[in-house]
């Protein structure tokens, strides 16, 4: 089950991608915690619902058990959502979703573990095509300004805000990952609906915090009912976080990278959506993640 619960989990993200695309203002400086908000809320209402609905005694503790992992995860999370001002000025989905390769690596070599050569194979497939598709989206994106005769200063496009947002991402979201495995798959710390409710319960936390800062500090004023986009991009990205926990916790070296390629359904959602055209590299590249993801579903089989 871990490879289905790991493909809703990639849809999931990826169609919170789109979200949040369509959601991030470059010219909103608070964009970033308005965003932490409602994912922060989201999660939050989830974790209640879930434990009472299944009637789970949690215990706070957890909470504090598990805060080394959340702390990573929130932490990737909100650089990320910074990050989507500079999004277009750098390659930094290429750089953001290298973050499961990162993970991989760090529990082959600490727990020396014998993925097969096929595993193998499917994860560098992976890997290779989210790393390009990222670069070919720079490349189209470079060539629709230029059509559009849009000049941009060289200083943002290599500057080190461009840069230093995707790259902390991909490291610190690689910790979390494997501090995740650690805690769910490897160890055994804590169980699976107890990390979800933990992680979900320090979001909510982070989001108070976050209203609190701009509503009272900042005087800012923050209204849900039109931030429609930020509100669906919260809810994938909690729906994902509930199958991906699942998952991890089912084969965590294989799911790191295989989720990673969220950003292929982000890019089909925002032809679909969006009427963003795809070039025939990009088509190709597509397809060689599907193929890796499909091999690495057969890998358990064979």
């Amino acid at each position: 089950m871990w490879f289905i619960f790991a493909l809703i989990a990639t849809i999931a993200w990826g169609s919170a991608d789109l979200f949040y695309k369509k959601g991030s203002n470059p010219n909103d400086k608070y964009s970033h915690l308005k965003i932490t908000i409602m994912v922060g809320f989201v999660m939050g209402l989830h974790a209640i619902s879930y434990m009472i609905i299944k009637g789970i005694h949690f215990s706070p503790f957890q909470i504090i058990r598990y805060f080394p992992v959340s702390f990573f995860y929130i932490l990737s999370m909100i650089i990320g959502y910074v990050g989507l001002r500079y999004i277009e000025l750098s390659i930094s989905s290429p750089i953001q979703n290298s973050s499961g390769a990162i993970t991989a690596i760090l529990l082959f070599v600490f727990f020396r573990e014998n993925l097969g050569w096929l595993k193998v194979f499917s994860i560098a497939i992976i890997t290779i095509g989210i790393i390009g598709l990222g670069v070919y989206e720079k490349k189209e994106e470079d060539a629709n300004r230029a059509l559009k005769g849009i000049i941009i200063d060289k200083k943002y496009q290599t500057s080190f805000l461009a840069i230093i947002f995707p790259l902390l991402y991909c490291i610190i979201d690689g910790l979390g990952t494997f501090f995740d495995a650690l805690y769910l798959d490897k160890l055994e710390l804590i169980s699976e609906a107890d990390a979800l409710i933990a992680y979900e319960l320090t979001f909510l936390i982070a989001a108070i915090l976050a209203l609190l800062y701009i509503t009272i500090i900042k005087k800012e004023h923050f209204k849900v009912f039109k931030e429609k986009d930020k509100l669906f991009a919260a809810l994938f990205e909690t729906g994902g976080q509930f199958f991906y926990v699942f998952a991890l916790a089912g084969n965590s070296i294989v799911v790191a990278p295989l989720i990673a390629s969220y950003s292929i359904v982000s890019v089909i959602l925002s032809r679909i959506f969006l009427k963003e055209k795809l070039s025939k590299k990009q088509y190709f590249v597509i397809g060689l993640v599907v193929l890796g993801i499909i091999l690495l579903g057969l890998s358990d089989e064979l």
